[in-house]
C-alpha cells in the first residue's frame, strides 16, 4: 500500500525538519514536501496533493488559518491539521470554523503525532487534550446550545451520529445505503440546524451534551 503524503507548513525550519524525520520514521507515511510560509504551502498543496497538510498557526504574512482558508478555497482535498505551540479559545475556535480537521500543539509525545495522523485520515477529529477543555468551554459561552437534537429527522439523526463517531462521507452513505450527495446534504442541514460550523464542532457539541446529561 502507498504511503500516505504529508505536507508541512511552518516557519521555522529547525522544527519542520525535526518533523518531517519523525514522521519519515513511520513506514505508513512520506512526506510530500515542506513550506516555509504560507503561500509557499497553498502553491505546493495544490501541486502536490497530499492526503494530510500539518500547518503552523502562527506565521508572519499570511497566518495558519488563513492558509487554511486559500487551500480550501482552491479545491485541496486533503485533512487539515493545525499544529502549533497555542492552546488559545479563540485560536482554536477559528482554526474549526476555518475548516480544520484537527489541532495539536507542538507540546505533544512525538509518537502520538503519527497515530494523531492516522486517526485524522479515518475521519476522526484529532484534537490535544489540553485543547478539548478549552473548546468544550469556548462553545458553552451562553451562544450556544439554543437548538437540540429534537430539531433533527430521523435520518438525519442516524446522519449524526456516525458523523461525530468520526465517519466520513462515503462510510456513512454505505453504512445507510445512500448516496454521498444525499448524505452531504443531511450534513449540511444537520450543521445548519444546530448552529454549528463544522464537523469537529459537531463531535465537541455531542461531547458537550453527554456533559450536561442530555
Amino acid at each position: 500500500m502507498d504511503p500516505n503524503t504529508v505536507l508541512l507548513i511552518d516557519d521555522h525550519a529547525l522544527f519542520r525538519k525535526g518533523v518531517a524525520q519523525l514522521i519519515q520514521m513511520n513506514p505508513a507515511f512520506a512526506i510530500a514536501g515542506e513550506a516555509s510560509s504560507g503561500r509557499d504551502g497553498v502553491e505546493m498543496a495544490v501541486r502536490l496533493k497530499p492526503d494530510v497538510v500539518l500547518i503552523d498557526l502562527n506565521m508572519p504574512e499570511v497566518t495558519g488559518i488563513e492558509t487554511l482558508g486559500l487551500m480550501r478555497e482552491a479545491g485541496v482535498d486533503a485533512r487539515f491539521i493545525m499544529l502549533t505551540v497555542s492552546d488559545n479559545e479563540r485560536d482554536v475556535v477559528a482554526a474549526l470554523r476555518a475548516g480544520a480537521h484537527g489541532y495539536l500543539l507542538k507540546d505533544m509525545d512525538p509518537e502520538d503525532l503519527c497515530v494523531s495522523l492516522q486517526k485524522a485520515l479515518k475521519g476522526t477529529a484529532v484534537l490535544s487534550e489540553a485543547v478539548t477543555g478549552s473548546l468544550v468551554h469556548a462553545l458553552s459561552g451562553g451562544q450556544r446550545m439554543p437548538a437540540s437534537q429534537t430539531d433533527l429527522t430521523a435520518r438525519e439523526l442516524e446522519v449524526f451520529d456516525y458523523l461525530v463517531a468520526g465517519l466520513c462521507n462515503k462510510a456513512i452513505a454505505r453504512k445507510l445505503d445512500i448516496s454521498v450527495g444525499t448524505v452531504k446534504v443531511h450534513v449540511k442541514h444537520v450543521l445548519r440546524k444546530l448552529d454549528l460550523h463544522s464537523r469537529l464542532e459537531a463531535v465537541v457539541w455531542r461531547h458537550e451534551q453527554g456533559a450536561r446529561g442530555h
